[in-house]
């Protein structure tokens, strides 16, 4: 089936995209991608939601892509037309260029979920962002969400296009996995992220001042909002290394390096709703999860990984210091949260609701 991927996105910023694009094509989709990205990240775009001030910048930039977009797509005709993440602007563009094709929305979580998320107070800007998603929704076919939970916060009129397909790995995830390995001695945990509110990363420097004596290593990576409540959680820790960036390809590599991927620790209405990309990539990479204990996380994951309560500390703090003390129960639980990725976070594994949505051809 013809498939084409359109829109501003930017896969190395949200490989959701590109695990969408791999999925298809393993399954046979001749697919096609006009994308100029633009440039903008989620923290970026959220200022600017937070800035009204700035946001003709913005809309010029939006208005330049779409010119690329338009261009680059004459004399195409897709049956399936697939907007990237953060697509709410683009989805309109899709509608209007390809008015027969299947439009799918990669919507996953609402702009106005995000600033309330990253603690932004304004209730008129989220009301305002709201309306974007539902324009959004209602101008696609499929929506697609990566959990029930978040399906069920869509508009009532978008709940039945509504497709839960899982996040998933891109294939590199699992090119890099060292499958069976031992746990080192110290065992070596690591974060990676944005350092939003739903990561919950000052609760993992809290739950390593609160084990100051527990032998470990472990790599934080990224920078972002809180980061600096992090640092100051952690305290001075020479266990601890800390990577202000990487560039993507380079970051499954490290990843596998490391025998203990931490999830996502915050106590938000969103952090509950989500399961976070670095579950799906840790597992992928081959590395035993450690993350908080929510419905969908849980529903996911059942004895595959170490589940915490949201925003506890001293429960985060004590998982860590046994998995420290047990190398032998890391290795098994990295065997374990492989064998899940391959079941349900491969690219192929990811795409099977959507192909079910989809005509059969």
């Amino acid at each position: 089936m013809p498939t084409l991927f359109f829109g501003t996105y930017d896969e190395l910023t949200h490989p959701r995209v590109r695990v969408l694009r791999e999925g298809l094509v393993a399954h046979g989709h001749h697919v096609e991608v006009a994308n100029a990205p633009l440039d903008f990240g989620t923290a970026r775009r959220v200022q600017i939601a937070s800035r009204p001030w700035t946001a003709p910048l913005f809309a010029i930039r939006v208005l330049r892509r779409w010119v690329s977009l338009w261009r680059a797509t004459r004399g195409l005709h897709p049956d399936v037309v697939v907007v990237g993440y953060m697509g709410q602007f683009d989805v309109h563009l899709a509608r209007r260029r390809f008015p027969r094709a299947i439009v799918v929305l990669d919507h996953m979580v609402g702009l106005g979920d995000t600033v309330r998320d990253r603690q932004l107070s304004r209730s008129w800007l989220g009301r305002a962002l709201d309306r974007v998603d539902r324009a959004a929704t209602a101008a696609a076919d499929v929506v697609l969400v990566d959990t029930g939970e978040h399906a069920s916060t869509l508009p009532p009129e978008a709940q039945p296009k509504a497709l839960v397909v899982p996040v998933g790995a891109p294939a590199s995830w699992f090119h890099d996995a060292p499958p069976g390995t031992a746990a080192a001695d110290p065992v070596r945990f690591v974060f990676y992220g944005l350092f939003t509110p739903l990561q919950g990363a000052p609760v993992i420097g809290e739950a390593l001042r609160l084990i100051p004596d527990v032998p470990l290593l472990c790599t934080m990576v990224g920078t972002g909002q809180d980061l600096a409540a992090t640092r100051d959680a952690v305290g001075d820790d020479a266990r601890v290394t800390w990577i202000p960036w990487i560039e993507p390809d380079e970051l499954a590599p490290l990843v596998a390096g490391h025998d203990v991927c931490l999830g996502i620790f915050g106590d938000s209405e969103k952090a509950r709703r989500v399961v976070p990309n670095k579950v799906y990539q840790g597992a992928a990479a081959g590395c035993a999860l450690v993350t908080s204990d929510t419905p969908p996380q849980r529903r996911l994951l059942a004895d595959r990984a170490v589940l915490v309560p949201p925003g506890d500390a001293a429960s985060l703090g004590a998982a860590l210091s046994r998995l420290a003390g047990d190398p032998s129960l890391v290795t098994e639980l990295r065997a374990r949260s492989r064998a899940l990725a391959e079941q349900v976070a491969s690219p192929a594994a990811v795409v099977r609701p959507l192909l079910d949505r989809l005509p059969r051809t």
